[in-house]
């Protein structure tokens, strides 16, 4: 006969309980999915982030449950992404900001099959302490050349067994694992986050920073130039606005002849040439 449970395994009652108090510590909440990150990838990130993001790996029915029982409408609105393998973030960052921080976060693989190489893969010459066997058969297929000496295998040369963006078949992935040679960079995107009620979905949490950067550049380039043209000061364009009035006063100066300190050279140089040029027409008239 079916009875209730009345008690449930240690690490899915702790994995409850901080499911009901993380989301009323942080402000946002944020979801990442499993299916193509590597449990090796969150290691180094709940390191670097301690303190500013709290890390939790889920069950989905676990979770599910203690993020109902907040009651909480904001994060009503994730329960049902809650399903398969799945991480929650707990931080007060905007979820823009931590999505920028986990791509800048990314770390080389090895390769499974089926994998895309993210860069030349390189596997270099010297010895690979493996003993001769069938893999001298996968070293052959790959392209490497290789040796046998003193009872271990050696390149002789680099090679370039995929390029990058090529396809990594499974036995080039288990040679490259085997030599330690790491050609998929991994990263981690958000796929949805909670923040001040609002879920934003993985298209709209991911941002251009430096089409952003540049946009805000001109921006920042058009409003100085018209505050400029306009003679509106501030404290970042004073100066530039100043020597353009110097400039400004300088050219109406010349052009009426008023002498000043910084204008005499100039003005008694284009007198002169204007006398020149008068004589000059003068004579032509047969004047002088």
């Amino acid at each position: 006969m079916h009875q209730n449970r009345t008690k449930y395994p240690q690490k899915k009652s702790l994995m409850y309980q901080q499911l009901q108090e993380l989301p009323k510590k942080y402000n946002v909440v944020a979801l990442v999915r499993m299916e193509k990150v590597r449990s090796s990838q969150l290691l180094p990130l709940r390191k670097k982030f301690k303190g500013e993001v709290e890390i939790v790996s889920i069950k989905d029915k676990v979770a599910q449950k203690a993020l109902a029982g907040l009651k909480m409408p904001s994060i009503d609105k994730m329960i049902d992404k809650l399903v398969g393998q799945c991480v929650l973030m707990f931080t007060n960052m905007t979820p823009f900001k931590l999505n920028i921080l986990l791509g800048k976060n990314k770390v080389m693989m090895a390769a499974r099959g089926g994998d895309i190489a993210s860069i030349d893969v390189v596997i270099k010459a010297g010895n690979t302490g493996i003993t001769p066997g069938p893999i001298l058969t996968d070293f052959k297929e790959a392209g490497v050349a290789t040796k046998i000496d003193q009872g271990t295998i050696w390149i002789t040369k680099d090679s370039i067994p995929a390029k990058k963006g090529a396809v990594i078949s499974e036995k080039l992935a288990t040679l490259l694992s085997k030599l330690d040679v790491k050609p998929v960079e991994a990263g981690i995107i958000l796929d949805a986050a909670v923040a001040e009620d609002i879920l934003y979905a993985k298209n709209e949490l991911v941002i251009d920073v430096e089409k952003y950067r540049d946009a805000f550049a001109q921006a920042h380039q058009e409003a100085m130039s018209l505050a400029i043209e306009i003679g509106y000061i501030t404290k970042e364009n004073v100066s530039a606005i100043l020597a353009r009035a110097a400039q400004q006063a300088r050219s109406i100066a010349l052009e009426a002849g008023i002498l000043t300190e910084e204008t005499k050279d100039q003005v008694i140089q284009k007198a002169h040439a204007q006398a020149k040029a008068l004589a000059g027409k003068a004579k032509n008239y047969n004047l002088l």
